[in-house]
């Protein structure tokens, strides 16, 4: 199964960490992953290549997992996009899970 965290300060969505294969279909057939994984890479390249923020990102091959935090301090514009990208991610995974609830699992962590 696919774990995907939601960090969370308050009502602030600071980051996410997204573990493990999720036992769809076999490696390099699975939608499921594939799904997860082009998600991630869209927020990534939207919170770093296209607003530039420098955002930590954290990959871990030995559990398969992808941390991304993104910085304090942001200016209102740029807190206010972060969230609308981070939130889009949290109703996408919502819907993976309810798709696919043996296969994706998605947690709100302070």
């Amino acid at each position: 199964m696919t774990t995907v965290s939601f960090h969370m300060e308050g009502d602030r969505i600071v980051g996410f960490t997204v573990k493990g294969h999720s036992g769809y279909a076999e490696a390099g057939s699975d939608i499921v992953c594939a799904a997860v994984t082009s998600a991630v890479r869209l927020t990534e390249c939207a919170v770093n290549d296209v607003l530039g923020l420098g955002a930590s990102v954290k990959v871990k091959e030995h559990d398969a997992s992808i941390t991304l935090r993104i910085p304090g301090g942001l200016s209102e514009t740029t807190e206010s996009t972060c969230q609308t990208l981070l939130t889009a991610l949290m109703v996408h995974f919502a819907s993976l899970h309810e798709e696919y609830p043996e296969n994706i699992l998605v947690l709100e962590e302070d």
